[in-house]
């Protein structure tokens, strides 16, 4: 894909569409490229007080780097996308929920009394497995199959546009979008009390591996949001309205 020549006045999020190994420099810098992707890089250096020459010159930098890009998400279809984010980032929070939540039942447990955050962390988690088992459900019962009859009208594989109950898919695309922040928020709560996962010098083995689970599937959730909030959804909502104006 091109590079883009103006990095400042671009959205982090289109950065991060452009060649995702720019996501690996955001996150040193702590630049929330998922959730609030849709900023611009100058509002965003201003904002931690970066210098934004610095920034850029790392991003630019990655196009001289050996080897091309792991995948290239811009280029495909909605369908093939969400087939990609079940595969991939459904199925490893369906993998993960059930194993962290022992680990940190385990953890609040053994260690509750000397470390108050590992309860708050065990009690922030059950929030995270209850708000995402609901919305997953709702992306792939409706959202996901609407989108991909959509697709399948425009290749004329439909002879009639899909029907839905919510009006156009805006509706359901701002829920699953604030049902996102939701559960970013609470990563971020669990981040921020597990002082970034930082381990006590006694930390056994449960605990080791609950902190390095969490920060996993922290990183794999910011990827899954990404390829929702700034791909899937705004090229899906782009398609309905183009098809809309024929029906």
């Amino acid at each position: 894909m091109k590079e883009i020549e103006n990095l400042a006045d671009s959205t982090v999020a289109d950065i991060v569409i452009n060649d995702f190994r720019a996501a690996e420099i955001f996150k040193r810098y702590g630049i929330d490229f998922s959730y609030g992707g849709r900023r611009k890089m100058t509002q965003v250096c201003e904002e931690k007080q970066l210098d934004i020459q610095d920034l850029e010159n790392e991003i630019h930098a990655l196009e001289n780097q050996i080897g091309a890009k792991r995948y290239d998400f811009n280029k495909w279809s909605l369908s093939f996308l969400i087939d990609y984010i079940l595969n991939i980032h459904h199925a490893y929070i369906n993998n993960s929920l059930s194993s962290i939540n022992e680990l940190a039942e385990r953890v609040a447990k053994a260690y509750g009394q000397n470390h108050p955050e590992v309860i708050e962390i065990n009690f922030l988690w059950t929030k995270v497995m209850t708000e995402l088992s609901h919305h997953m459900k709702k992306e792939e019962l409706v959202l996901f199959p609407y989108i991909r009859s959509m697709e399948k009208y425009q290749k004329g594989e439909l002879k009639q546009f899909p029907h839905t109950q919510f009006g156009t898919i805006k509706g359901p695309m701002r829920v699953e979008e604030q049902e996102h922040k939701v559960v970013g928020d609470l990563i971020f709560e669990i981040e921020h009390t597990s002082l970034d996962f930082t381990l006590p010098e006694y930390a056994c083995d449960n605990f080791k591996m609950l902190y390095g689970m969490l920060k996993e599937f922290r990183d794999d959730l910011h990827q899954h949001m990404h390829l929702e909030n700034n791909l899937l959804f705004p090229k899906a909502a782009l398609l309905e309205e183009k098809l809309k104006q024929y029906n």
